[in-house]
Protein backbone atom coordinates (compact mmCIF):
# COMPACT_ATOMS: atom_id res chain seq x y z
CA UNK A 1 0.00 0.00 0.00
CA UNK A 2 1.49 3.42 -1.45
CA UNK A 3 2.12 4.94 2.37
CA UNK A 4 2.30 9.21 2.54
CA UNK A 5 4.23 10.31 5.78
CA UNK A 6 3.06 14.36 6.23
CA UNK A 7 5.94 15.64 8.45
CA UNK A 8 5.85 18.65 10.83
CA UNK A 9 7.41 21.45 9.47
CA UNK A 10 11.13 22.40 11.40
CA UNK A 11 11.98 25.91 10.18
CA UNK A 12 10.97 28.77 12.06
CA UNK A 13 8.26 30.57 10.61
CA UNK A 14 6.75 28.01 8.39
CA UNK A 15 3.34 26.87 9.52
CA UNK A 16 1.90 26.19 6.25
CA UNK A 17 0.87 22.52 4.89
CA UNK A 18 0.30 20.54 1.80
CA UNK A 19 -2.23 18.26 2.38
CA UNK A 20 -5.91 19.58 3.76
CA UNK A 21 -7.89 17.28 5.89
CA UNK A 22 -10.10 16.91 3.50
CA UNK A 23 -7.25 16.02 0.77
CA UNK A 24 -6.36 13.44 3.59
CA UNK A 25 -9.86 11.87 3.77
CA UNK A 26 -9.82 11.59 0.00
CA UNK A 27 -6.43 10.30 0.17
CA UNK A 28 -7.81 7.23 2.21
CA UNK A 29 -10.52 6.82 0.72
CA UNK A 30 -8.51 5.94 -2.34
CA UNK A 31 -6.47 3.50 -0.77
CA UNK A 32 -3.68 5.20 0.19
CA UNK A 33 -2.13 4.90 3.85
CA UNK A 34 -1.76 8.89 5.12
CA UNK A 35 0.14 9.42 8.34
CA UNK A 36 0.40 13.04 9.87
CA UNK A 37 3.19 14.03 12.60
CA UNK A 38 1.64 15.97 15.31
CA UNK A 39 3.15 19.87 14.98
CA UNK A 40 3.57 22.70 17.34
CA UNK A 41 3.23 25.29 14.91
CA UNK A 42 0.51 24.04 12.15
CA UNK A 43 -2.10 26.41 10.89
CA UNK A 44 -4.67 23.43 10.76
CA UNK A 45 -5.47 21.80 13.55
CA UNK A 46 -4.64 17.99 13.79
CA UNK A 47 -8.25 16.93 14.74
CA UNK A 48 -9.61 17.00 11.30
CA UNK A 49 -6.63 14.72 10.24
CA UNK A 50 -7.97 12.36 12.66
CA UNK A 51 -11.48 12.54 11.84
CA UNK A 52 -10.17 12.27 7.91
CA UNK A 53 -8.86 8.42 9.03
CA UNK A 54 -4.88 9.21 9.09
CA UNK A 55 -2.90 7.76 11.62
CA UNK A 56 -0.77 10.04 13.39
CA UNK A 57 3.13 9.72 14.63
CA UNK A 58 5.06 12.17 16.99
CA UNK A 59 6.80 15.66 15.88
CA UNK A 60 9.73 15.27 13.77
CA UNK A 61 9.57 11.42 13.93
CA UNK A 62 9.91 11.35 10.25
CA UNK A 63 13.54 9.41 10.04
CA UNK A 64 12.00 6.68 11.64
CA UNK A 65 9.10 6.53 9.73
CA UNK A 66 9.02 3.16 7.63
CA UNK A 67 11.52 2.91 4.53
CA UNK A 68 8.50 2.37 2.19
CA UNK A 69 7.01 5.86 3.30
CA UNK A 70 7.22 8.55 1.34
CA UNK A 71 8.17 11.66 3.39
CA UNK A 72 5.78 14.83 2.44
CA UNK A 73 6.65 18.21 3.78
CA UNK A 74 7.43 21.68 2.04
CA UNK A 75 10.42 23.50 3.35
CA UNK A 76 14.07 22.59 4.77
CA UNK A 77 15.26 19.39 6.47
CA UNK A 78 17.67 20.50 9.37
CA UNK A 79 20.97 21.08 8.26
CA UNK A 80 22.45 18.26 10.00
CA UNK A 81 24.49 16.14 7.12
CA UNK A 82 22.63 12.68 8.15
CA UNK A 83 22.25 10.71 4.55
CA UNK A 84 18.75 10.15 3.53
CA UNK A 85 17.02 7.08 2.74
CA UNK A 86 13.57 7.69 2.45
CA UNK A 87 11.84 9.15 -0.99
CA UNK A 88 11.11 12.94 -0.14
CA UNK A 89 8.06 15.50 -1.66
CA UNK A 90 9.49 19.03 -0.91
CA UNK A 91 10.95 22.35 -2.18
CA UNK A 92 14.61 21.42 -2.33
CA UNK A 93 16.10 24.30 -4.26
CA UNK A 94 18.49 21.93 -5.59
CA UNK A 95 18.58 22.00 -9.24
CA UNK A 96 20.02 25.63 -10.14
CA UNK A 97 23.48 25.08 -8.66
CA UNK A 98 22.02 26.59 -5.26
CA UNK A 99 25.22 25.63 -2.90
CA UNK A 100 22.98 24.66 0.15
CA UNK A 101 20.88 22.32 -2.84
CA UNK A 102 23.99 20.64 -4.13
CA UNK A 103 24.74 19.51 -0.30
CA UNK A 104 21.16 18.61 -0.25
CA UNK A 105 21.17 16.21 -3.00
CA UNK A 106 24.72 14.43 -1.62
CA UNK A 107 22.53 13.87 1.24
CA UNK A 108 20.03 11.54 -0.98
CA UNK A 109 22.58 10.15 -2.96
CA UNK A 110 24.66 8.97 0.31
CA UNK A 111 21.83 7.36 1.79
CA UNK A 112 19.78 6.31 -1.96
CA UNK A 113 16.68 8.31 -0.97
CA UNK A 114 14.66 10.60 -3.88
CA UNK A 115 13.93 13.85 -4.27
CA UNK A 116 10.28 14.59 -5.89
CA UNK A 117 10.91 18.37 -5.67
CA UNK A 118 7.56 20.39 -5.39
CA UNK A 119 8.77 22.91 -8.13
CA UNK A 120 9.38 20.35 -10.65
CA UNK A 121 6.10 18.54 -10.66
CA UNK A 122 5.00 19.78 -13.84
CA UNK A 123 2.60 18.14 -16.44
CA UNK A 124 3.09 17.06 -20.52
CA UNK A 125 3.46 21.05 -21.05
CA UNK A 126 6.17 21.30 -18.57
CA UNK A 127 3.69 23.57 -16.36
CA UNK A 128 3.43 23.18 -13.11
CA UNK A 129 0.68 21.50 -11.40
CA UNK A 130 0.85 22.93 -8.19
CA UNK A 131 2.01 26.73 -6.89
CA UNK A 132 2.26 28.87 -3.60
CA UNK A 133 2.75 31.80 -6.23
CA UNK A 134 -0.41 33.75 -5.73
CA UNK A 135 0.01 34.09 -1.97
CA UNK A 136 3.65 34.85 -2.60
CA UNK A 137 3.11 37.79 -4.92
CA UNK A 138 0.56 39.25 -2.63
CA UNK A 139 2.32 38.82 0.40
CA UNK A 140 5.99 40.15 -0.99
CA UNK A 141 4.10 42.89 -2.61
CA UNK A 142 2.92 44.10 0.44
CA UNK A 143 6.44 43.36 2.40
CA UNK A 144 8.03 45.43 -0.19
CA UNK A 145 4.93 48.08 0.75
CA UNK A 146 6.03 48.14 4.19
CA UNK A 147 9.43 48.56 3.63
CA UNK A 148 8.70 52.05 1.10
CA UNK A 149 6.74 53.16 4.21
CA UNK A 150 9.67 52.61 6.48
CA UNK A 151 12.13 54.32 4.65
CA UNK A 152 9.88 57.23 4.14
CA UNK A 153 9.91 57.91 7.66
CA UNK A 154 13.58 57.44 7.93
CA UNK A 155 14.11 54.46 8.46
CA UNK A 156 14.08 50.38 7.36
CA UNK A 157 11.71 47.74 8.04
CA UNK A 158 11.36 46.04 11.37
CA UNK A 159 10.40 42.53 11.50
CA UNK A 160 6.98 40.71 9.96
CA UNK A 161 4.53 38.19 11.65
CA UNK A 162 2.06 36.22 10.24
CA UNK A 163 -1.84 37.58 9.57
CA UNK A 164 -4.72 35.72 10.26
CA UNK A 165 -6.24 36.90 7.01
CA UNK A 166 -6.08 39.11 3.98
CA UNK A 167 -8.28 41.25 5.05
CA UNK A 168 -5.95 41.65 8.07
CA UNK A 169 -3.02 42.49 6.54
CA UNK A 170 -4.44 44.92 4.35
CA UNK A 171 -5.79 46.93 7.65
CA UNK A 172 -1.97 46.25 8.57
CA UNK A 173 -0.86 47.80 5.33
CA UNK A 174 -3.46 50.89 5.68
CA UNK A 175 -2.05 51.89 8.88
CA UNK A 176 1.50 51.86 7.92
CA UNK A 177 1.14 53.63 4.19
CA UNK A 178 -1.06 56.04 6.17
CA UNK A 179 -0.36 59.84 5.19
CA UNK A 180 2.33 58.78 2.64
CA UNK A 181 1.01 59.13 -0.88
CA UNK A 182 1.60 55.88 -2.94
CA UNK A 183 5.00 55.01 -4.87
CA UNK A 184 4.90 53.62 -8.46
CA UNK A 185 5.42 50.18 -8.67
CA UNK A 186 6.91 47.70 -12.02
CA UNK A 187 5.84 44.28 -11.44
CA UNK A 188 7.65 41.77 -14.06
CA UNK A 189 6.14 38.37 -14.50
CA UNK A 190 3.02 40.48 -14.35
CA UNK A 191 0.86 37.49 -16.19
CA UNK A 192 2.08 34.67 -14.34
CA UNK A 193 0.51 33.75 -10.38
CA UNK A 194 2.86 35.57 -8.75
CA UNK A 195 2.32 38.53 -10.98
CA UNK A 196 -0.96 38.05 -10.23
CA UNK A 197 -1.00 38.01 -7.20
CA UNK A 198 1.60 41.11 -6.52
CA UNK A 199 -0.45 42.86 -8.93
CA UNK A 200 -3.81 42.07 -6.51
CA UNK A 201 -2.01 43.66 -3.79
CA UNK A 202 -0.99 46.78 -5.33
CA UNK A 203 -4.30 47.22 -6.26
CA UNK A 204 -6.15 46.75 -3.06
CA UNK A 205 -3.65 49.34 -1.79
CA UNK A 206 -3.87 51.97 -4.67
CA UNK A 207 -0.74 51.47 -6.31
CA UNK A 208 0.08 52.11 -9.76
CA UNK A 209 1.31 49.39 -11.52
CA UNK A 210 3.06 48.82 -14.40
CA UNK A 211 2.98 45.09 -15.78
CA UNK A 212 5.89 43.64 -17.50
CA UNK A 213 5.45 40.04 -18.92
CA UNK A 214 7.55 37.92 -22.00
CA UNK A 215 6.98 40.49 -24.26
CA UNK A 216 8.33 43.76 -22.63
CA UNK A 217 11.23 41.91 -21.82
CA UNK A 218 12.34 40.38 -24.77
CA UNK A 219 14.80 42.58 -26.37
CA UNK A 220 17.15 40.98 -23.57
CA UNK A 221 17.88 44.22 -21.77
CA UNK A 222 18.86 46.70 -20.45
CA UNK A 223 15.92 47.85 -18.92
CA UNK A 224 16.51 51.69 -17.47
CA UNK A 225 12.36 51.81 -17.26
CA UNK A 226 12.61 49.47 -14.19
CA UNK A 227 15.28 52.65 -12.05
CA UNK A 228 12.11 54.66 -12.75
CA UNK A 229 9.77 52.89 -10.45
CA UNK A 230 9.59 53.67 -6.49
CA UNK A 231 9.56 49.60 -6.25
CA UNK A 232 10.62 46.78 -8.60
CA UNK A 233 8.28 43.64 -7.76
CA UNK A 234 10.37 40.04 -9.82
CA UNK A 235 8.17 37.75 -9.91
CA UNK A 236 10.02 35.30 -12.49
CA UNK A 237 12.13 32.76 -11.36
CA UNK A 238 15.82 32.58 -12.63
CA UNK A 239 16.96 30.33 -15.29
CA UNK A 240 19.73 30.32 -17.76
CA UNK A 241 19.42 33.29 -20.36
CA UNK A 242 17.15 35.33 -17.72
CA UNK A 243 17.82 38.84 -18.77
CA UNK A 244 18.98 41.67 -16.18
CA UNK A 245 16.50 43.66 -14.86
CA UNK A 246 19.02 45.70 -11.96
CA UNK A 247 22.57 45.43 -12.61
CA UNK A 248 25.21 46.19 -10.13
CA UNK A 249 25.71 49.26 -11.01
CA UNK A 250 22.46 50.31 -10.16
CA UNK A 251 23.40 51.24 -6.73
CA UNK A 252 25.18 53.76 -7.95
CA UNK A 253 22.92 55.37 -10.25
CA UNK A 254 21.70 59.01 -8.71
CA UNK A 255 19.44 59.35 -10.99
CA UNK A 256 17.72 56.02 -10.07
CA UNK A 257 14.03 56.67 -8.38
CA UNK A 258 13.87 53.10 -7.20
CA UNK A 259 14.24 52.38 -3.74
CA UNK A 260 12.43 48.87 -2.97
CA UNK A 261 13.39 45.38 -4.70
CA UNK A 262 10.84 42.79 -3.98
CA UNK A 263 12.87 39.60 -5.35
CA UNK A 264 9.48 37.62 -4.96
CA UNK A 265 11.27 35.15 -6.96
CA UNK A 266 14.12 35.00 -4.30
CA UNK A 267 16.71 33.27 -5.77
CA UNK A 268 19.95 34.85 -4.90
CA UNK A 269 22.41 32.34 -4.41
CA UNK A 270 21.66 31.14 -8.70
CA UNK A 271 24.15 32.74 -11.24
CA UNK A 272 21.04 33.24 -13.23
CA UNK A 273 19.73 36.04 -10.99
CA UNK A 274 18.26 39.01 -12.93
CA UNK A 275 18.98 41.08 -9.60
CA UNK A 276 22.88 41.92 -9.41
CA UNK A 277 22.80 44.11 -6.36
CA UNK A 278 22.79 41.77 -3.42
CA UNK A 279 23.19 37.86 -2.95
CA UNK A 280 21.41 36.62 0.00
CA UNK A 281 17.69 36.24 1.10
CA UNK A 282 15.95 38.23 3.76
CA UNK A 283 14.00 37.01 7.15
CA UNK A 284 10.91 37.97 8.68
CA UNK A 285 13.30 39.06 11.64
CA UNK A 286 14.79 41.53 9.26
CA UNK A 287 13.07 41.84 5.73
CA UNK A 288 14.90 44.28 4.38
CA UNK A 289 18.45 44.75 3.51
CA UNK A 290 19.92 48.01 2.66
CA UNK A 291 22.03 47.78 -0.01
CA UNK A 292 22.60 51.52 -1.35
CA UNK A 293 22.45 54.23 0.84
CA UNK A 294 22.54 57.46 -1.73
CA UNK A 295 20.29 57.31 -2.99
CA UNK A 296 18.79 54.49 -0.59
CA UNK A 297 17.96 50.89 -2.04
CA UNK A 298 16.32 47.79 0.10
CA UNK A 299 15.96 44.38 -1.07
CA UNK A 300 13.50 42.32 0.29
CA UNK A 301 13.83 38.53 -0.39
CA UNK A 302 11.80 36.13 1.95
CA UNK A 303 11.61 32.61 0.65
CA UNK A 304 8.49 31.57 2.26
CA UNK A 305 6.39 34.64 2.01
CA UNK A 306 2.98 32.76 2.04
CA UNK A 307 3.31 31.67 5.10
CA UNK A 308 2.41 35.18 6.45
CA UNK A 309 -0.96 33.97 5.53
CA UNK A 310 -0.94 30.29 6.48
CA UNK A 311 -4.10 29.14 6.29
CA UNK A 312 -5.11 30.79 3.08
CA UNK A 313 -2.00 29.64 1.07
CA UNK A 314 -2.28 25.95 2.78
CA UNK A 315 -5.74 25.31 1.57
CA UNK A 316 -5.06 26.83 -1.85
CA UNK A 317 -1.75 25.01 -2.80
CA UNK A 318 -3.08 21.82 -1.06
CA UNK A 319 -6.32 21.91 -3.22
CA UNK A 320 -4.31 22.21 -6.56
CA UNK A 321 -2.17 19.36 -5.76
CA UNK A 322 -4.12 16.83 -4.63
CA UNK A 323 -5.17 15.62 -7.94
CA UNK A 324 -1.56 14.56 -8.09
CA UNK A 325 -1.34 13.18 -4.97
CA UNK A 326 -3.83 10.82 -6.35
CA UNK A 327 -1.36 9.47 -8.35
CA UNK A 328 1.34 8.70 -5.70
CA UNK A 329 0.36 4.84 -6.28
CA UNK A 330 2.18 5.10 -9.84
CA UNK A 331 5.18 6.82 -8.82
CA UNK A 332 7.27 6.44 -12.41
CA UNK A 333 4.66 7.97 -14.39
CA UNK A 334 2.88 11.38 -14.66
CA UNK A 335 3.94 14.41 -12.78
CA UNK A 336 6.28 11.85 -10.36
CA UNK A 337 7.89 10.31 -13.22
CA UNK A 338 8.96 13.37 -14.49
CA UNK A 339 10.15 14.80 -10.91
CA UNK A 340 12.26 11.28 -10.58
CA UNK A 341 13.92 11.96 -13.81
CA UNK A 342 15.19 15.69 -12.78
CA UNK A 343 16.60 14.65 -9.80
CA UNK A 344 18.38 11.73 -11.43
CA UNK A 345 19.49 14.03 -14.01
CA UNK A 346 20.65 16.70 -10.96
CA UNK A 347 21.96 13.74 -8.61
CA UNK A 348 24.13 12.16 -11.50
CA UNK A 349 25.84 15.50 -12.23
CA UNK A 350 27.07 15.90 -8.92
Amino acid sequence: MTHLWVRAEQRPNEERVGLTPEGAAALVKAGIRVTVEKSSVRAIALDGYVQAGCEIAAENLWPQAPADAIIFGLKELPEDGSALTHRHIMFGHAFKGQPAGQVLLKRFKAGGGTLYDLEYLVDETGRRVAAFGYWAGYAGAAVSLKCWAAQQRGGIAGAVKKVGSKEALLAELATDMQGLGHPRAIIIGALGRVGTGAADLCTAMGVPVTKWDMAETASGGPFPEVLQHEIFLNCILARPGCPVFVPAAAKTDAARKLTVIGDIACDPTSEFSPIKVYDEATDWGAPALRVAENPVLDVTAIDNLPSLMPVESSIDYAAQLLPSLLTLTALDAGVWGRAKLEFDRHSAAL
